[in-house]
């Protein structure tokens, strides 16, 4: 068994209303940062994985994704895995 670390991130889909960063947004322009625009916030999830290979990890962590850290109705996800 080998150990891989995940970096996921799952971001609101681009047709999806995100009101915390429609919120976000709108407060840059009262600090002074109008040029900064269409924020978008999302969740950042790392885990540590065993598996016999990249290939088995990268097999695990997308059904994590789909099943669990994501809702895929809203929400979109990308990953990355590396062997610790």
């Amino acid at each position: 068994m080998k150990t891989f670390h995940a970096e996921i991130d799952v971001m609101p889909k681009k047709e999806i209303l995100d009101p915390q960063g429609k919120a976000v947004t709108g407060s840059m322009k009262n600090l002074g940062l109008a040029e900064i625009q269409n924020i978008r916030i999302g969740k950042h999830i790392t885990l540590q994985i065993e598996a016999d290979s990249a290939e088995v990890a990268h097999q695990k962590v997308d059904l994590a994704c789909k099943n669990l850290l994501a809702n895929l109705i809203m929400e979109s996800y990308t990953f990355k895995i590396e062997q610790v």
